[in-house]
């Protein structure tokens, strides 16, 4: 499918998303590892929350945090990969106004999310090595369900002006996004206004957000290594090496984004580690 120009002046409606610009003829093909991946995160995702939901066992706050991660995860999948795909498939190229800044927004706020949940887990871990008998009075339900809403509130408060701020600049001609999403800055660029208060932002708040998120897991971590270390008894040493290869499997789930087909896997070393 051929993109008109870039060239006229018309107000903006819609924007046209060019993604892989370089490789249109193979397209049909590049779908192909995309689609079974997506199929793969939507039903590792989803055997997850089953399992999860059936096993009465597994009704704790560490495995409800797990089913939240998966929720995020497939929402960014819907989001995300099904509009590659219409464009690979169906040279749906076009996304309206409004859709296009939603797709932002979720983008900006779902991604933090997941690195608040990561956050989090890195806690309940830290509160199961390092302090075993108020765990279960710290780490509740309850806190699960405040803990989701402060997630919520605190990367739409954060994330919402990206998406609000990109809208409001002035469209006019220039509509072909060279991106496969909605991202702030391919977007911004295609404005007849000066985004930088765009990049500024942004920039504030992803340090702000996925930094904080990094620094306090690398501090709970820091504190669990410490812990073990100190284990002079060795029966207290062999229980606690049966947590450390989870807790490190949280932390590269934040430094690299794990697939869900490893997550089964990971929910396996939690149900031998607890």
């Amino acid at each position: 499918m051929t993109l008109p120009s870039n060239g006229s002046a018309a107000p903006v409606s819609e924007f046209l998303l060019n993604c892989f610009p370089n490789f249109q003829s193979w397209q049909h093909w590049l779908s192909l590892p995309l689609s079974l991946l997506f199929l793969l995160a939507m039903g590792a995702n989803a055997t997850l929350l089953t399992t999860i939901q059936l096993e009465a066992s597994l009704h704790q706050p560490l495995y409800y945090l797990l089913s939240l991660l998966s929720l995020l995860d497939i929402v960014l999948c819907l989001t995300v990969i099904l509009k590659v795909l219409a464009i690979f498939w169906f040279g749906l190229w076009s996304i309206s106004f409004p859709a296009c800044f939603l797709q932002m927004f979720i983008m900006n706020s779902f991604l933090p999310m997941e690195s608040y949940m990561f956050m989090v887990m890195a806690y309940d871990r830290y509160e199961a090595i390092c302090h075993p008998l108020r765990y279960p009075s710290i780490i509740t339900n309850q806190f699960v369900a405040k803990a989701s809403v402060f997630n919520v509130v605190r990367n739409a408060l954060f994330t919402a002006p990206i998406p609000i701020l990109t809208s409001l600049l002035h469209y006019y001609g220039k509509n072909v996004i060279e991106n496969c999403i909605c991202a702030n800055l391919s977007v911004s660029r295609l404005s007849c206004d000066n985004f930088t208060l765009n990049r500024i932002y942004q920039f504030v708040a992803g340090w702000t957000l996925l930094g904080s998120d990094f620094i306090l897991i690398f501090l709970s971590y820091t504190f669990i290594l410490r812990a073990v270390l100190r284990f002079k008894v060795k029966g207290a040493a062999m229980k606690a090496g049966k947590k450390v290869p989870m807790d490190i499997l949280i932390l590269f789930n934040v430094l690299h984004h794990l697939s869900p087909p490893l997550k089964q896997e990971f929910q396996k070393l939690l149900q031998r580690g607890l």
